[in-house]
C-alpha cells in the first residue's frame, strides 16, 4: 500500500540498533538544556560535563581494558568500536572540551550540532563505510540543523551580521565534520568526537576577525 510505504518514510531503512544509537545521542540535548534553561550556572554546567566525561572514560576502562561484556554495547556501538573508545564516550570529551574552552554563545550551539544535528544526518543517511561521504541531501540537512541551532545563540551575542557569518561557518564546518569520516593509522575519526570541536572553532574563528566578542570561556 503507497500510504503505509510513505508513512514509513526514511526510517524504513534504518535498523532498530541504530535508531536505538540515534535517540540516545539526541537525549544528550538535555545536558545543554541544562543550562540554556538556567538550571546550573555555567560553571556549573563545566562541572557536569566533567563528571559525566569522567563517567564515560570510567565505563570505556571498564569495557576495553578489564573486558566488561554488557549487552547494552552490543546494541549502541559499531563494529569499529568494538577495540576503540566507543562513540558515546567521544561524544561526552568533545562536548566537555568545548564547554570548558569557549564561551556558552559559542559551546552550546557546538553541543547541539552534535545532540542534534548528529541524529538527524544519521537518520538521513545510511549506515556506509567509515571512509565514505554522506550524500549531499545528508549533508544539506546537516547544514540546515547546524545553522538554526547556532544562529539564535550568536546573532544576540554578537549581532546580525557577524553572528550569520559565524553560524554559517560554524554550521559548514561542523557538516564537514559530520560529512567525512578520515582512516588515520587505521582508527576512524569518529564525528562525536570532530563535531564540537570543529563548529566552535569555525566560529571562533569568525569572531576573531571580527572582534565582535572574547570566544573562550
Amino acid at each position: 500500500m503507497p500510504s503505509a510505504q510513505s508513512s514509513s518514510g526514511v526510517l524504513s531503512n534504518v535498523s532498530e540498533s541504530e535508531l536505538k544509537r540515534r535517540l540516545v545521542h539526541a537525549s544528550g540535548t538535555g545536558l545543554p538544556l541544562l543550562y540554556v534553561l538556567e538550571f546550573v550556572s555555567w560553571d556549573q554546567f563545566g562541572l557536569v560535563m566533567l563528571v559525566c566525561a569522567a563517567a564515560a572514560a570510567v565505563l570505556e576502562f571498564f569495557r576495553l581494558v578489564v573486558g566488561l561484556d554488557w549487552a547494552i554495547y552490543d546494541e549502541l556501538t559499531r563494529s569499529y568500536e568494538q577495540t576503540n573508545v566507543a562513540g558515546y564516550a567521544l561524544y561526552m570529551f568533545s562536548i566537555t572540551a568545548v564547554v570548558l574552552v569557549f564561551a556558552p554563545y559559542i559551546a552550546v550551539p557546538a553541543a547541539l550540532m552534535l545532540t542534534i544535528g548528529d541524529p538527524v544526518s544519521g537518520l538521513l543517511g545510511t549506515t556506509r563505510a567509515a571512509d565514505e561521504s554522506k550524500r549531499l541531501r545528508t549533508l544539506g540537512a546537516m547544514f540546515a540543523v547546524c545553522f538554526a541551532v547556532s544562529a539564535p545563540f550568536l546573532v544576540p551575542a554578537v549581532g546580525t551580521v557577524v553572528g550569520l557569518a559565524a553560524a554559517v561557518a560554524a554550521a559548514l564546518a561542523a557538516t564537514v565534520a559530520d560529512g567525512f569520516k578520515p582512516v588515520i593509522a587505521g582508527y576512524v575519526v569518529d564525528d562525536n568526537l570532530s563535531i564540537p570541536p570543529a563548529g566552535a572553532l569555525a566560529a571562533s574563528a569568525v569572531l576573531a576577525v571580527a572582534g565582535a566578542a572574547p570566544v573562550l570561556g
